[in-house]
């Protein structure tokens, strides 16, 4: 059975929980990617946050991203254990429209799983098959 970790890509960068979003956003933009995990001091996964979240729930809102923390921006966090299958990662991602998960091992951010690496474990062979990759992208890009 092929399990979150086999999918996750590892070396998931962490902006600190008292970080301000506009390290949040130096960070995305240095790193290529639209979102960040965040981590307390005790290094475990407290959030996500978004470019979206930056410019929706901070600039739009007449916030300063220069003093805003990225903890202020975290919302309901919903990640997956390193060991959970990839039938419970894909069903987990389809209920809630997330786009990218964050995997764990005893609470500590261990790797990220991400649509590309979904598509990249489908070209691979890692036994995520057609309907799978279909019912992904139909609940998570079509209107309910």
């Amino acid at each position: 059975m092929i399990m979150a970790r086999d999918i996750m890509h590892s070396g998931a960068q962490c902006i600190d929980a008292n970080q301000t979003l506009m390290d949040a956003a130096r960070m995305m933009r240095d790193m290529g990617v639209g979102a960040l995990p965040i981590c307390g001091e005790d290094k475990k996964l407290k959030g996500m946050i978004t470019d979206r979240d930056i410019i929706t729930r901070c600039i739009a809102e007449g916030k300063d991203p220069k003093t805003m923390k990225a903890m202020e921006l975290s919302g309901h966090l919903h990640c997956v254990r390193a060991d959970d299958s990839m039938d419970m990662v894909l069903k987990k991602m389809e209920k809630h429209q997330i786009r990218r998960m964050p995997v764990i091992d005893n609470d500590m951010l261990v790797g990220m799983i991400s649509e590309a690496d979904l598509a990249h474990g489908h070209r691979e062979g890692h036994r995520l098959t057609d309907e799978q990759i279909l019912a992904f992208m139909d609940s998570v890009y079509t209107s309910h």
